[in-house]
This record gives C-alpha cells, sequence and structure tokens, in this order.
C-alpha cells in the first residue's frame, strides 16, 4: 500500500511512497497529529540523487519490523532538501550543534511543536562505523520521550534558542564578532590590501599538485577559482593565475568529468579528482560553465571550449525538458551500484572499438586491472599532442577520430540502465542555469546558447510566477509549489541582468528592479543590511535565518550584493549601492580570513574596492558589435546596449545614435570620448 507521499510531485519523496513506513509530507496534517498523538517527530531529510539515502531506505525504511516501531512511536515526515532547504537549513544546523559534523540522509528527532532535541545523519541497521544501529536509536528516543519528557523539551528549546542567537548579525553587529573585535575602525573592509590578503589566504590552502583547495572530499569551489582568475588578471600574477588554470585542468581530466558524456559529478572523493560522487546537480554545471567561460575569454584554450560544448550538449541531451526548463540533477546510483552507468571493463572497449581501442585505452587510462575497485573510471592522462605524436597522426586527425570513439562509446553506454533523473524544476538552479548559458554565448558567441537562455527565461517568468507577482520556488508537470526563498529571487535578479548583457532587452531590467523592491520589503528587515532566507509571512519554521555562507552555491545574500550594486548604477539608485557596501561590510573579516567559505563575497568585495566598468553601447550597429564586446575577458562591468538612446535609463541617457553603433567607458555616469571599435574600447579600459 502507498503511503501519504504518493500524491507529491518530488522524485525523493515518491522514491518513498511505497515503504512500509508510514511516512507524511512536511505540512499541517503531520504537525497536527503529532501534538494530537502527543508523539514526537521524526524528520528524515534528503534528495533524489543521494547515495546515503537510497541505502538507508534499503537498510531501514523497506524493513516492516523497523517501519512497525517508526509507525508506533512517531510521526514519521520526510522531506526533500531541494524542495524545503529551509527547514534543511534549520534541522542542519540543530545536529551539527549536537554533533559536530551533518550530510544526508538529515534524521532528526522534534518535539510536537517542531522543535530538534536529537538526531544525526546515516545509521546502520546493525550498530558499526561507531554508530548505533537504527532501531537502537529509535527505541532509545521513544524511551527517553516516554520517561523523560520534561528533560526533552528544554533541551529542544535550548537549541532553538541557540539557532535564534548564532543567527543574530546585521544592523551594528559584523558576522562572526565575539564583541571585543571586528567593529575596529582601525581596519578597514574597503582597502587594497584586503584583495591581496585573501588572495594569498586561498593560495595558502591551494593544493598546488593536484588543483583545488584541501583535501579529500574536494568540491569544485569554483567561486574561489574566480577570485583567482580575476585577481591573476588584473595584477598580473602568475601564481593565481596557474592554480586557477590547474585546478580546472585537474577537474577537466579527471573522473569528476564525464569524459565521454560531458558534464561534471558534484564532488571527488580523494584528492586527484579521479573518484567522484557521481550524481549530476544542475547547479554545479552552471557553476562550472561560468567559470570555464572566464578561463575560455581569459586564455582562448581550446580545451576549454570543448568542454563547454560537450557539457552544454549533456545539458540539452539530459536535463533541459521540452518546455525549456533545466531538470535538477541525476543519480549517482544505478541498478543499485553507484557510478555504475559510468564506468567501464577494458574488454568492452576492445570489444567496442576493435582496431580504435588501443588508442581509446591509452586516452582514457583504461587497463585491464582498473584504476577504481576492479574497473576503470575514465580519466584524460594525455594531451592531444601526446596521442598524435605516440601513434604518428596529427592533432586535427585525433579530434576526428576521438569524436567517432566517443560517438561509439556513447551508443553502448545508452544500452544500459540509465541513472534516476530528478526532473523537478527549481528556480533558483534554473536561473544558475540561465546566467550560465549568457555567459557561455558570450564566451564562444554560440547562438544557440543565446536562444536557450531566452526560451528558459520566458518559461521562468511565466511558470513560476505567483499571481501576486511574487515567486514559486519548484515546478514539476504543471504545479508550481512552495514560496520562493531568498535564493531564488536573488539568482533570478542575476540571471536578468546577465540575459539583458547579451539581448540588449531592457524589459529584462525592468522586471529585475520589480523583483529586487520585492525582496527588499519581503525578505529585509528594518535597520539590518542582510536579508533573511525565508519571505516574511511564512509561519511553517521554528526559526527565520539569514544564509551568509557561500557553499555548494554562492549565498543568496552574497549574489544579493551583486545585485544591489548593478542594478544601483543602472537605475542611479544610491540606496541600492550603499546597502551593497554596507552587506559587505557587515560580514567584515570573515571575508578574509576565510575566502573558501566566503569566495562568492570576496569577488564582490574585490568589485567594491577596484571598481565597475560602466560599458554603453548605442547605435544600430549594436547588435552586431555586442557579441564581440562580449567575447572579452572584462572584470567587473555594467553594460548597456540600445540601438537608440532612452532617458528612462541613466546610463543609455544622451547617448545619440550615430549612423553605426558608437561605445561609450564610463564611470559614474562620466564617460569618455565614444569610440568606433572594440580594439579602442579596450584601450580605454
Amino acid at each position: 500500500m502507498p503511503n501519504r507521499l504518493a500524491k507529491e510531485t518530488s522524485p525523493y519523496l515518491l522514491q518513498h511512497a511505497h515503504n512500509p513506513v508510514d511516512w507524511y509530507p512536511w505540512g499541517e496534517e503531520a504537525l497536527n497529529a503529532a501534538k494530537m498523538e502527543e508523539k514526537p517527530i521524526l524528520v528524515s531529510i534528503g534528495y533524489a540523487a543521494c547515495h546515503w539515502c537510497h541505502v538507508m531506505e534499503r537498510e531501514s525504511f523497506e524493513d516492516p519490523e523497523v517501519a512497525n516501531l517508526m509507525n508506533t512511536q512517531f510521526i514519521n515526515i520526510k522531506i526533500d532538501r531541494e524542495e524545503r532547504p529551509d527547514l534543511d537549513h534549520i534541522y542542519m544546523d540543530a545536529i551539527q550543534a549536537m554533533t559536530g559534523s551533518g550530510g544526508w540522509p538529515l534524521n532528526v528527532f522534534l518535539t510536537p511543536a517542531g522543535k530538534p532535541f536529537y538526531g544525526g545523519t546515516y545509521f546502520p541497521p546493525s550498530a558499526a562505523y561507531n554508530r548505533p544501529s537504527w532501531t537502537d536509536v529509535l527505541q532509545g528516543v521513544a524511551n527517553a520521550w516516554r520517561d523523560r519528557r520534561g528533560e526533552i523539551s528544554q533541551q529542544a528549546e535550548n537549541m532553538v534558542r541557540h539557532l535564534e542567537q548564532s543567527n543574530q548579525f546585521g544592523g551594528t553587529v559584523r558576522f562572526g564578532d565575539t564583541g571585543n573585535e571586528g567593529s575596529s575602525p582601525a581596519f578597514s573592509i574597503f582597502h587594497e590590501d584586503v584583495i591581496h590578503q585573501i588572495a594569498t589566504e586561498l593560495l595558502k590552502n591551494a593544493d598546488k599538485k593536484e588543483g583545488g583547495f584541501g583535501k579529500a572530499p574536494k568540491f569544485p569551489q569554483t567561486s574561489a577559482i574566480e577570485y583567482l582568475l580575476h585577481y591573476a588578471y588584473l595584477y598580473k600574477e602568475d601564481a593565481a593565475l596557474e592554480h586557477a588554470l590547474i585546478s580546472l585542468n585537474k577537474m577537466i581530466r579527471g573522473g569528476i568529468y564525464d569524459q565521454i558524456g560531458g558534464g561534471f559529478a558534484r564532488y571527488s572523493t580523494d584528492n586527484d579528482w579521479l573518484v567522484p560522487h557521481f550524481e549530476k546537480m544542475l547547479y554545479d554545471q552552471a557553476l562550472l560553465l561560468n567559470i570555464l567561460a572566464d578561463a575560455y575569454a581569459v586564455t582562448k584554450n581550446p580545451m576549454y571550449s570543448r568542454v563547454i560544448h560537450q557539457t552544454m550538449d549533456f545539458i540539452q541531451r539530459e536535463m533541459l525538458s521540452p518546455d525549456g526548463g533545466f531538470y535538477a540533477a541525476l543519480d549517482a546510483d544505478s541498478e543499485g551500484e553507484e557510478g555504475k552507468f559510468y564506468v567501464w571493463e577494458k574488454g568492452e572497449i576492445d570489444e567496442v572499438l576493435g582496431l580504435d581501442a588501443p588508442l581509446a585505452n591509452d586516452w582514457f587510462g583504461i587497463t585491464a586491472a582498473g584504476n577504481w575497485e576492479g574497473i576503470n573510471i575514465l580519466t584524460q592522462p594525455l594531451t592531444y599532442g601526446d596521442i598524435a605524436g605516440k601513434y604518428g597522426i596529427s592533432e586535427q586527425e585525433w579530434e576526428n577520430k576521438l569524436a567517432e570513439i566517443i560517438r561509439q562509446l556513447m551508443s553502448r553506454r545508452s544500452e544500459r540502465i540509465r541513472p534516476g533523473l530528478d526532473d523537478k524544476q527549481i528556480l533558483s538552479w534554473n536561473a544558475m542555469m540561465n546566467m550560465a548559458c549568457s555567459k557561455v554565448y558570450q564566451a564562444t558567441g554560440r547562438e544557440l546558447y543565446r536562444q536557450i537562455a531566452v526560451r528558459n527565461m520566458n518559461w521562468i517568468l511565466e511558470v513560476f510566477t505567483r499571481t501576486d507577482g511574487g515567486l514559486f520556488h519548484t515546478y514539476k508537470q504543471g504545479i508550481a509549489k512552495f514560496p520562493a526563498f531568498l535564493d531564488d529571487y536573488a539568482y533570478l535578479v542575476q540571471a536578468l541582468i546577465y540575459i539583458q548583457e547579451i539581448t540588449g532587452e531592457q524589459n529584462y531590467l525592468d522586471r529585475a528592479k520589480s523583483l529586487m523592491e520585492r525582496i527588499i520589503l519581503d525578505f529585509g528587515e528594518e535597520g539590518n543590511q542582510l536579508f533573511y532566507y525565508t519571505f516574511r509571512q511564512q509561519k511553517d519554521i521554528v526559526v527565520r535565518k539569514r544564509e551568509v555562507y557561500d557553499g555548494a552555491q554562492p549565498s543568496g545574500n552574497a549574489v544579493m550584493v551583486l545585485n544591489l550594486h548593478y542594478l544601483g548604477l543602472v537605475f542611479d539608485r544610491p540606496d541600492w549601492k550603499q546597502r551593497a557596501l554596507e552587506m559587505l561590510e557587515t560580514m567584515g573579516k570573515a571575508i578574509v580570513r576565510y575566502p573558501i567559505s566566503f569566495g562568492c563575497w570576496g569577488l564582490e568585495l574585490f568589485r567594491a574596492i577596484r571598481g565597475v566598468a560602466e560599458i554603453v553601447l548605442v547605435g544600430q550597429g549594436a547588435d552586431a558589435l555586442r557579441t564581440e564586446i562580449l567575447a572579452n575577458f572584462i572584470p567587473f562591468k555594467v553594460f548597456q546596449s540600445a540601438t537608440h538612446e532612452n532617458n528612462a535609463y541613466p546610463l543609455l541617457r544622451n547617448k545619440p545614435s550615430e549612423p553605426d553603433a558608437m561605445i561609450f567607458v564610463c564611470q559614474n555616469y562620466s564617460c569618455r570620448q565614444p569610440v568606433a571599435s572594440v580594439k579602442e574600447m579596450l584601450a580605454q579600459l
């Protein structure tokens, strides 16, 4: 018999719809049942592409005896963390405070009022890995609730107070202040020395040999790479450029990158980028395409353009809906095994490719013994020059042959059982991918990418917009649900900014402006520069949080700094520009001390200190010249273009159009003499 999850749209919740556990979705029905029955709540949080979530489901949630214990003693709620990231943030913070670590699946026990008092991540069916068994945990919590309910309720109240107190920053309190430092006037956050300090700190944490930062597990850390790329470009620092590029190169040539299908896995479990956690998330593709676009604009290295095109092919083939929306993720598992879809035995390569097998085995690092658990994760240990020299062919001949090898391997791989697709569509992730499409169009000039961006943006604005002008968070099969969070609004504003740059359509900026006004109203608070994660009418959370860390995705607050600064210039709103500066000041020394955790903040601080180039293109030839301008790496710019002057926008005001297009380079609305060529524009910059 299916449980209450059968009516949900989330693929993760539907995975659990036939468990013998009587799962509820989060909502009033479950919370009211807990109060009426005076039972504690078990909240189990995960996501469709999560390997260990699948493991715990098979081991425990599909077991009728375990389910009976859960159903008897608890009200059991399943949450898709991607549908309700606000709840995930709150209860993850609680578990980290209790245990010192976190992860998914996240299993947390609440009082009937929704207040957390105990929990952890994965629990095995029998005690192992220094973890108690799941049934021991369930029985222990049930006994404690029966015998020591008052003590548990007090513990839960204390935890909620802790979560509230740890969220008291903004206004006159800088993030991370201990009360006796950080607000000292001797330290100015807006000083050029700070730019160098952040770069030094990033390089101190750099893995000089294998790229990236820190030790395994290794995540892409795209904001840190982007910072170093900007730093190297503006200050001609070879060490920063070298590390930014080696980080990208090692990922591209490692197992974290799908060598035949394109696209990146979420992270590497080792230092060498060899063994990925095989799930592919939409936001990772977006963030990596964004930095690859910049790397290609800086270096013109054809490897970056190949990876951009291959990954965009993957996105169109596997993550783009017929309506023009982007799906959320591909699972790590297929047939119950992590990575099975992606790995190869040498014998299968030999069988598929015949005479070309030796070249493919060399190129992809394939051996009979394998490089992971007796099988091969495809990598790229050689360069085009290496393989061409070894086999006496030109690099162009090898490129053609490699394309045919990949075609044959993809054909064989398509016969395998595919990983599951999480086909819900998330506003913030779609907006990130939309921006990535704009960025790769800028870098490569491929018109298809602009078309994808425009179609996707039209779809976003149609399906995610509420009747009151606000936004929804997720969409699937004609149903949009959950009020949007700060990240949804912030990323969409950023995507609107970028799509305006590649199209010259000013109405995108108008929509961004109206969304900005709503964000300030619904997510802001008088006397505090930072924004809440949830909008002001939301009632089903025990704590209203402000999220500031740049984790797997940039913080919505950090993205808002960019939005406020950019739109403040476009619409001449000094109050918005001032708020952006105050947000940076609020984060204070944390950005400088911990740039890995505040990478996007660091980039916005860099922008604020260095200043922004205002580039305006006006005239009948604007469409042709726009693409040429955008192909250049221009750090920290505001760019508007139009076929004629438009007094509605300060930067387009008093910019008469000539028979041909003219380019104005400005700062604080003061412009140099207009020029007719991109070469002259770059000289002025």
